[in-house]
């Protein structure tokens, strides 16, 4: 289980004065679960996930997973798995290998690396795309892409950060289902942060909005089948 216990951030804004990202901020996500956090562009919403990874320390409050105070373990360690909106693959590097990354600098021969890449590419109907680099594929193929590379490491955890906001509204919408299954499949515990209600519904088993350093309740129970 994710613990944020009483978390409070503030950073500084133009004026010389603080912006309140957090004011005792409280969540817990059970294994297994997906959670949605919205809020409009300049929320905070990718400093809350920052925090989380440990890319972003908080001001003050605890952080736990599986009952283990984070304070001081540095992202790498914290098996956690981050997707970006912008893909974030490697264009040096063809789409087995982007997949397979994870997996080798976990120490994983190459080669078994690379097999293991390929089996979930065909779970996610791209084996065909396997040699092939990334920048040739369309926006949603390299999306399936980047969400492979987070899964392959059976992350403890998964922070999407508005994962399909570079994509037009008919892939969103194809995407935010098909990502869902493959993430519950997974058994993966998940936070999703996004502007995007419809997408947070479809993906989400639990709402929250974030707003005063605080965050609302927008729904809980399960998770729509739209």
């Amino acid at each position: 289980m994710l613990e944020l216990q009483a978390i409070h951030k503030r950073l500084p804004d133009p004026s010389g004065g603080h912006w309140v990202l957090a004011a005792g901020l409280d969540l817990q996500v059970a294994p297994g679960e997906t959670v949605a956090v919205l809020g409009p562009s300049g929320s905070g919403k990718s400093t809350l996930l920052k925090m989380i990874a440990g890319l972003e320390p908080p001001d003050a409050g605890r952080l736990l997973f599986a009952g283990q105070d984070l304070a001081g373990v540095p992202p790498e360690r914290r098996g956690f798995a981050l997707m970006f909106q912008d893909f974030a693959l490697f264009p040096h590097l063809d789409v087995q290998d982007n997949v397979a990354f994870g997996l080798v600098e976990q120490g994983l021969r190459r080669r078994t690396a690379r097999e293991r890449a390929v089996a979930l590419l065909a779970v996610f109907g791209l084996q065909g795309h396997a040699r092939q680099r990334t920048w040739r594929l369309s926006g949603g193929e390299q999306q399936r892409v980047a969400l492979a590379r987070a899964l392959i490491t059976a992350p403890r955890l998964l922070l999407l950060d508005e994962p399909f906001s570079a994509l037009d509204a008919a892939l969103r919408t194809s995407l935010r289902e098909e990502f869902a299954q493959r993430i519950a499949a997974a058994g993966t515990t998940a936070v999703l942060v996004t502007h995007d209600e419809a997408e947070a519904r479809a993906m989400a088993q639990r709402g929250f909005r974030l707003q005063g350093g605080r965050l609302e309740p927008l729904w809980e129970g399960t998770r729509p089948s739209g």
